[in-house]
């Protein structure tokens, strides 16, 4: 694989992204973002096949890294959610020109909704991956002892373990406290493009019951939901990478021209 491009922030820090040439006739499909989760990275197996499904369908395609993740700059333990989003629409702002689906697997899926709200003429449509709105609040810090709320309220950093790498997260006040800014389940969300969600019914991480409540909020008439019984939260066997092609190449089919 080749080195990934580079965009320089205003601020001077820089994301790393991979984006599928655009010409001829693909110059008329519907683009597609792919926006990942926490501490992942644009190489994982649901980016790497979506990559792939663009370049056999000509379609365009963008993933990339968030600051403090993967090949972008920046500490992890200094990101917010605000940071996050604000990294995507700088994307589509700079890259990803044009009508977009947005393709959002955990904490991308509150990313793209952040984004869709802030891009209504770009954003066309979202398609979700055990989606986690609200996640810093309903998911860490309703779970946290009495002792870690403690310990982050006065300014210091959890190292909170992860099934999925051998290093904790690192959770500082300001990505609670920012968390708390961007709370999209509490009211309906303004969003009216189509929706499609995959949620795996073993979620251990982001119960599949979230997903339940984000269809209550948002205000698209167009949203169905796939629960996947016996699915974790990764989705990322053939079968369930499959069911996810599926749902972007329909999309994609209805929004197109």
């Amino acid at each position: 694989m080749s080195d990934p491009l580079q965009m320089t922030c205003p601020d001077g820090e820089t994301i790393a992204y991979y984006a599928r040439p655009v010409h001829g006739d693909s110059l008329k499909k519907m683009g597609v973002v792919w926006l990942g989760g926490l501490k992942s990275d644009m190489t994982g197996t649901k980016a790497v096949a979506l990559d792939a499904w663009a370049a056999q369908n000509d379609r365009p395609f963008v993933r990339f890294d968030y600051f403090g993740h993967g090949q972008s700059s920046g500490d992890f333990v200094d990101g917010t959610i605000s940071r996050w989003a604000e990294d995507a629409q700088f994307v589509l702002d700079r890259i990803a020109q044009g009508p977009q689906i947005l393709v959002g697997s955990s904490m991308g899926g509150w990313a793209a909704i952040l984004t869709a709200l802030a891009r209504p003429d770009q954003v066309k449509g979202l398609v979700f991956v055990a989606p986690a709105p609200d996640f810093t609040e309903d998911l860490m810090w309703a779970n946290f002892s009495a002792e870690t709320k403690a310990l982050i309220e006065r300014g210091e950093i959890y190292e909170q373990p992860s099934m999925y790498d051998d290093n904790p997260y690192l959770i500082s006040p300001q990505l609670i406290q920012d968390g708390r800014q961007n709370l999209v389940l509490r009211a309906d969300i303004p969003i009216h493009c189509p929706v499609r969600i995959l949620h795996g019914m073993e979620d251990a991480d982001v119960p599949w019951d979230r997903s339940l409540k984000l269809i209550e909020v948002l205000q698209s008439e167009d949203v169905t939901a796939t629960f996947v019984k016996g699915a974790d939260h990764r989705m990322s066997d053939e079968p369930n990478i499959a069911r996810l092609l599926g749902l972007v190449s329909d999309l994609c089919a209805q929004l197109d021209g």
